[in-house]
């Protein structure tokens, strides 16, 4: 420590602190323009600085020194003297503002900006009003090229806070500090218009922006008084951010990134800008009941009382077992402990799942198989720890954008990175090792990696010796995948392989993280083990910037399962077929209940179309769009009695008997656990819309309704009940969360959480189970009616089946409609051109999109997106399935691909022209406030015959 003295006050800091953070430990203010609040860049300034700016806005006198020196990054040193208000300090933050404003519009009272302007704020703090002089600059143009944001650089202060945000933090670099004779000034990086970059909308420099340079093109005119800001999660992705929403009048009108343990400061599109679905004209707001073939609106007390009355029905008929019920990873471990007590307690089946089984079933499956916990075992944040970073399924910058971010970061800071998979995903250009697989070869992979690290003696004896059993079935089982074997199986180098294994067990800080890439195939558990086999093998477990890390997609697919949404276990995991655990669940709740497993999503569709299934409530899921073989879900859909709750119609409510209106993420309160175990608290921060009532008190009044008596005032009613069944969670309480998130398992409440898992070795009994695993071929493949491979996965604008996000028109406009994209090599076979449109064909069904010609796959190999209703989920095969978690092989679909003819192309492009108009002209005008060109072209064309 050291001591110094700040305006005549004396403050003890740690060695290597800077002057500003010496002040503001006494509470003494220092303004800043460029320095991040968060610490996440350290300040960098040069004379005459043109690559960051240099606004010099902190300067203080320090006693001895001949000149000022700039708080954010001048190290505080022993015994130093400082004055941050001397006369000569405030000459010189005034002679900078007026320096500022000799270039800046003072249209202060029209400027968006008002009451949030740091220039403004200072500029009154030293009294400076109007301009001593003016400085020749060349005014350009508003910027509206981004549908999210404008740049108004005429604003711009040349700080650089947002060249150095893009760069450092995002990992981007659209923008960039130039210089102009003797003008710096921000610009796009390599075009003249933001349009023109590879910027990816995260917003992330709209939030540093300390003027009024860069703003979202907000549907709302606010100023800071007039609006409260509530903190909540993020509601889409299991990187589980903080978000500081701004109300005004009862509705969201801005929001921006909070510092959180997850997202620390940092937001991608959706979050920063995706929010305005909760004000859509076509939300649910009252319940509705079928009849006569269409819905219509219903009471309350009508809806509810029909519900019960079929459950009741179909109990006394045909047993409770014909009853099933859908969770949804998309609201509060509340709803979701509720959800699955209803089906249990109230319904007596266990028939209970989510859509975790179609994404991260076989993570839970096969991490609690080898390590005795089917989650995360680091943290989020922990990969910029890492010295190599191991990323493989997962395409990190599209699905976890935030996460993405961090592994930028760490390449920049000089971290090595290895990347599997059969696309070549951003992150594969910033690579040290990039191994272009074949779709479903991950486990020949990782028994090649492992071979190598067996015959060179790189694995960890001490290790394996203490924390692990297997270790000689798993060395005889991969004693046969050299790599020259697995270089045929994965299409890939096998000097590749070789230096991937060498790079990977070379430090005891080697990060996996992966995502669906792995986990959705029919061998997906196999997938996940053979990743826990590399991690054991090497030591690289129970440590900071290590360990095995599946990136789960949705908000809460992680909460949804430790609630027991899960057809085998109840909350944390606890088996129902344990007679003990049986036993104690029936204590609590107070009913018998049943010890057999419950049908999953994958075995409920079958079940229904057996006659087995004739009831099915569903609770924010859409499996018409996030199931595999759309038809067969259809038929299911169309056979059974289908209640649904939600918050806006999708293609599932289509089908519905019952629908109840459902409250949206901002407007309701509890709890989300992200995909680093990370409990988090979810705030109300609008009235509901309508009618629409919590998803907990939907449940409790059928709950009631068919003689299951129970009853919660709040939803923190149902988080304390679940909390005394639950183990990992029973240290956690609503006032422990209050201002950050507690990680599981949390035994008690004076328990911090456990960040990393594993810490004293794998939580299995016997220690880290190591399996000797082979590598199968899909049964999809192999069919010469069905020569080509076809592989999904998300992106960036779009979320799951797009139920939120395609009601936010930026959002919609940038990504309306699905595609297909194709190795030249296949366009070239198949005579199709950039937007040429083809059909696609499974042994299941067809579709047809516009085909897009790209050099990131390899030929016989298609991609495509998931989120739309006609789409990869057509085609995908929900027939054969993985033998253990039951999930489907959506990575790896057999198809064929024809280019239609010019008749059928000109009618699918008038079709898709007819939607884009008909969205532009369904919306709110004041929502269409950034006018789409080419559609209103098309409105403009068809309007003139």
């Amino acid at each position: 420590m050291i001591t110094l003295k700040i305006n005549n006050r004396t403050v003890e800091v740690e060695e290597g602190s800077t002057i500003l953070q010496a002040a503001e430990k006494l509470g003494i203010f220092i303004p800043t323009f460029c320095h991040d609040d968060y610490g996440r860049m350290p300040a960098k300034h040069c004379s005459n600085c043109t690559e960051y700016g240099d606004c010099k806005m902190c300067s203080c006198e320090v006693e001895g020194e001949a000149s000022l020196l700039t708080a954010c990054n001048t190290q505080a040193e022993e015994g130093m003297v400082v004055w941050t208000e001397s006369e000569e300090v405030k000459k010189a933050r005034t002679d900078i503002l007026y320096r500022m404003i000799a270039t800046h519009p003072l249209d202060c009272m029209n400027c968006k900006k008002l009451g949030d302007c740091k220039l403004q704020k200072y500029c009154e703090m030293y009294g400076v009003k109007d301009p001593l002089y003016e400085i020749p600059f060349e005014h350009r143009e508003k910027d509206l090229s981004n549908r999210f944001y404008y740049q108004e650089m005429d604003k711009c202060i040349r700080c650089g806070k947002c060249v150095r945000t893009c760069r450092e933090l995002v990992g981007i670099d659209a923008l960039v500090m130039a210089q102009k004779g003797s003008n710096a000034y921000v610009m796009p990086k390599g075009g003249a218009t933001m349009a023109e970059t590879n910027c990816v909308s995260c917003g992330n420099c709209v939030s540093v922006c300390p003027v009024g340079a860069l703003m979202p093109k907000s549907l709302y005119d606010f100023r800071q008084w007039e609006v409260k800001k509530v903190r909540t999660t993020c509601a889409y992705c299991g990187v589980g951010c903080q978000i500081d929403f701004s109300v005004k009048d009862g509705k969201i009108v801005d929001a921006t990134p909070a510092y959180g343990p997850s997202n620390q400061g940092l937001l991608c599109v959706k979050g920063k800008f995706a929010y305005d679905f909760i004000n859509h004209k076509d939300r649910l707001k009252y319940p509705m009941i079928r009849k006569n073939g269409k819905l219509e609106r219903a009471t309350w007390e009508e809806a509810l009382d029909l519900v019960a009355s079929k459950i009741k029905e179909v109990k006394e008929n045909y047993g409770p077992d014909a009853v099933a019920g859908f969770s949804s990873a998309r609201t509060v471990n509340e709803d979701n402990y509720l959800f699955q007590k209803f089906i249990r307690a109230a319904v007596g089946t266990n028939n209970v799942d989510h859509c975790a089984r179609l994404c991260h079933s076989s993570t839970v499956s096969g991490l609690a198989t080898t390590l005795g916990s089917g989650a995360m075992t680091n943290c989020i944040a922990e990969v910029k720890e890492a010295d190599v970073i191991f990323i493989t399924g997962s395409n990190t910058t599209e699905t976890h954008p935030v996460m993405g971010m961090y592994v930028r970061q760490a390449h920049r800071m000089g971290k090595k990175i290895i990347v599997a998979d059969p696309v070549r995903i951003p992150l594969a250009d910033l690579a040290d090792i990039y191994l272009q697989i074949n779709p479903g070869s991950s486990v020949a992979l990782s028994n090649g990696m492992l071979h190598v690290i067996f015959e060179e003696g790189l694995e960890d004896k001490e290790y394996i010796e203490k924390h692990t059993e297997g270790i000689e079935q798993l060395r005889e089982c991969v004693k046969k995948y050299t790599p020259e074997r697995v270089a045929e199986i994965c299409g890939v180098d096998k000097d590749l392989i070789i230096q991937a294994a060498r790079l990977y067990a070379s430090t005891h800080k080697s990060y996996i993280a992966y995502a669906m890439g792995i986990t959705q195939h029919v061998n997906g558990t196999d997938n996940v083990t053979s990743l826990s086999n590399l991690a054991l093998v090497t030591g690289n477990m129970g440590k900071k910037g290590s360990g095995v890390n599946p990136l789960r997609g949705q908000n809460n697919v992680q909460g949804a399962c430790d609630m027991g949404a899960l057809p085998t276990d109840y909350p944390a995991y606890q088996k129902v077929f344990n007679p003990q655990v049986q036993e104690k669940f029936e204590k609590a709740w107070g009913v018998k209940l049943s010890p057999d497993k419950g049908y999953t999503v994958t075995e409920t569709i079958p079940a229904i179309l057996e006659d087995k299934v004739k009831l099915l409530y569903i609770m924010g899921e859409n499996p018409m769009v996030s199931d595999p073989d759309t038809n067969h879900v259809r038929h299911a859909l169309e056979k059974a009695f289908v209640v649904v709750q939600d918050i806006f119609p999708n293609e599932t409510t289509e089908y519905a008997d019952v629908v109840f209106p459902s409250t949206a993420f901002a407007e309701k309160d509890g709890t989300f656990t992200n995909t680093e175990r990370r409990v988090q608290r979810v705030r109300q921060v609008v009235p509901a819309k309508g009618e629409c009532r919590d998803d907990w008190w939907t449940l409790m009044q059928v709950m009631n309704r068919i003689g299951y008596s129970c009853h919660y005032d709040t939803v923190e009613d149902v988080f304390n009940e679940m909390r005394t069944v639950t183990p990992s969670y029973a240290g956690i309480t609503y006032e422990k969360i209050e201002k950050a998130g507690v990680q599981w398992p949390c035994p008690t409440e004076d328990h911090p959480g456990t960040p990393i898992l594993h810490v004293n070795g794998p939580g299995r009994a016997g220690g880290g189970l190591l399996k000797a695993l082979e590598w199968q071929p899909s049964p999809d493949l192999g069919d010469p009616e069905y020569p080509m491979t076809l592989t999904s996965c998300r992106i960036l604008y779009h979320y799951h089946t797009r139920t939120q996000t395609d009601k936010v028109p930026a959002i919609h406009f940038t990504a309306p409609r699905n595609w297909i994209e194709l190795h030249p090599d296949d366009a070239k076979e198949l005579g199709v051109q950039e937007g040429d449109w083809v059909k696609v064909s499974s042994k299941r069904g067809s579709i047809y999109v516009e085909a897009r010609i790209v050099d990131t796959l390899q030929p016989k190999v298609a991609w495509m997106p998931f989120h739309y209703a006609e789409g990869a989920n057509v085609l995908a095969d929900s027939s054969h399935l993985d033998p253990v978690s039951k999930i489907p092989g959506f990575k790896q679909i057999g198809i064929r691909i024809e280019k239609v003819s010019a008749q059928k192309a000109k009618e699918l492009t008038a079709q898709a022209q007819n939607d884009a108009i008909e969205y532009y002209e369904n919306e709110d005008p004041k929502i269409i406030r950034y006018e789409e060109k080419e559609v209103e072209d098309l409105i403009s064309a068809r309007k003139e015959g």
